[in-house]
Order: structure tokens, then C-alpha cells, then sequence
């Protein structure tokens, strides 16, 4: 009983943590979330239903703090919008096997891993005219908006050093994109979801305090204090960790 009531408050704490980094960088935390409760062994179904909750409570708070800077640009954010929603909402509605979504979830999380550690250099501006980047823009929400309505992993993690590349937007101006794209992909996902599917999200009352706790600071330390790429190496570990576990509860 001890064991159990420590590791409540541990995933607590956690989650705490996860919130603040996420949230400081621009990001909702989707990746982390879902990587925890793999290796927890959170239900197949609850997972993707709790990271967009999740997701949905970071970014909403970290939309306020980067917008009242008025750090968020409409002409960054909307081309990645038009096509994410739907597919957000496809995403959610979709009834996948739990084999078929695990493995869906895996390739997302090596995906993540090979985005922290393998696409660090965000200088590179692509020489490209407006037109191309609209089309690359759209794209990209289509693919990241199904992702985050089947997987509960909202895309910021791609979608801001993307934003950088494109040479559309600064890393602040990214950063606030990264978190708007989040809210309104993980709320799209949640309501689908929600249409499909039920549980008790009750009991998950601990830890969404506190990521409203550790999402209000980061996006406060990050939208005023912090370069936005200060903190997420420290992420993929967690993710590499989860990947592990995820191979093994697919294989055997």
C-alpha cells in the first residue's frame, strides 16, 4: 500500500515536471505524457484520452502567457490549422485495434527521439517561395493533427524548429504557434474522442493539478526568461525509456 501511494505522488511530481519543461519550450508535454503511462501500463485507451486532456490544460495556459507578449502571428499558425482539425478529429474517431495502436504510438515516439537528438540545427532557413511553404504548412498539419488524434501527442515538437526552417517565424513567434497548434489539435482530438469513447477521468484529478501548476510557470519562464532550447534534450531519456517498455509490451 506505501508503494502505491509513493508512486502516486512520484507520477505527481512527474507530471509536474514534464508540464514545466514542455510548457517553457512551447510544447504541450503529449510525447512525455503518453511515454509515462506506457511505462506505467495505462490502458490503450485511456492513454491517448489523458495526453490530450493533458496537452489541452498545458497549452491552454501557455497560450495565454505567450499571446499576452504578443508573441503569436495568425499568418504562422492557420495554414497548419486548416488541415490539422479534421484530421485531428479523424484521428479521435478512429477505432484502431490496441496492436495496431501501440504500434502507431511506438513509430510517433522514435519519431520524437529522432527529432530531439537527430534535428537539433533549426538555422537551416529553406529557400522557399510562399506558395511552397503554405503547401509544406498544410501538409505537415494533416500528418500532425492525425498523430495527435490517435496518439495524444500534439506535434509541437515538430511543428516549432519546422516553423524556424520555413523562415516564417521567429523561435518566440514558434514557440506561441507550437502552443496554440497544440490546444486547438488536443481539443479537436479530446471532443472526438469523448464522442467514442468514456472513462473516469476522476481519478486523474492529481495530475492534471499539476500540470496546470507546472504549465502556468514553464510557459511563464519560457515566454519571458528562457531560450526555448534549453530543457528539451532532457526529454527524450524519458521517451527512450518508454520506447523500451512499449517494444516489450508489443512483442511479448
Amino acid at each position: 500500500m506505501d508503494s502505491v501511494f509513493y508512486l502516486e505522488y512520484l507520477l505527481v511530481f512527474v507530471f509536474f515536471i514534464v508540464a514545466f519543461i514542455y510548457s517553457s519550450v512551447g510544447m504541450g508535454g503529449g510525447s512525455s505524457y503518453t511515454a509515462i503511462m506506457v511505462i506505467t501500463n495505462v490502458s490503450a485507451l485511456v492513454i491517448p484520452m489523458v495526453s490530450l486532456l493533458l496537452n489541452l490544460i498545458v497549452s491552454t495556459i501557455g497560450s495565454y502567457n505567450y499571446l499576452r507578449n504578443k508573441h503569436g502571428k495568425l499568418r504562422i499558425i492557420l495554414p497548419f490549422l486548416f488541415s490539422a482539425i479534421p484530421f485531428a478529429y479523424l484521428g479521435g474517431a478512429l477505432q484502431l485495434e490496441q496492436d495496431f495502436f501501440l504500434w502507431v504510438l511506438l513509430i510517433s515516439l522514435i519519431l520524437v527521439v529522432i527529432r530531439i537528438y537527430f534535428w537539433q540545427d533549426t538555422s537551416l532557413n529553406l529557400q522557399l517561395n510562399s506558395k511552397q511553404k503554405t503547401i509544406i504548412s498544410i501538409v505537415s498539419g494533416s500528418i500532425l493533427g492525425l498523430i495527435a488524434g490517435i496518439a495524444g501527442i500534439g506535434g509541437a515538437v515538430y511543428l516549432v524548429p519546422l516553423i524556424i526552417m520555413l523562415n516564417i517565424g521567429t523561435q518566440k513567434e514558434a514557440a506561441a504557434a507550437g502552443v496554440v497548434f497544440v490546444w486547438v489539435v488536443s481539443f479537436v482530438g479530446l471532443i472526438s474522442r469523448l464522442q467514442y469513447n468514456s472513462i473516469d477521468l476522476a481519478q486523474y484529478i492529481p495530475l492534471i493539478v499539476a500540470v496546470i501548476a507546472g504549465g502556468f510557470l514553464g510557459s511563464y519562464m519560457g515566454s519571458f526568461k528562457f531560450s526555448p532550447q534549453i530543457m528539451e534534450k532532457t526529454l527524450g531519456a524519458v521517451i527512450l525509456l518508454a520506447i523500451f517498455f512499449l517494444i516489450k509490451r508489443i512483442v511479448f
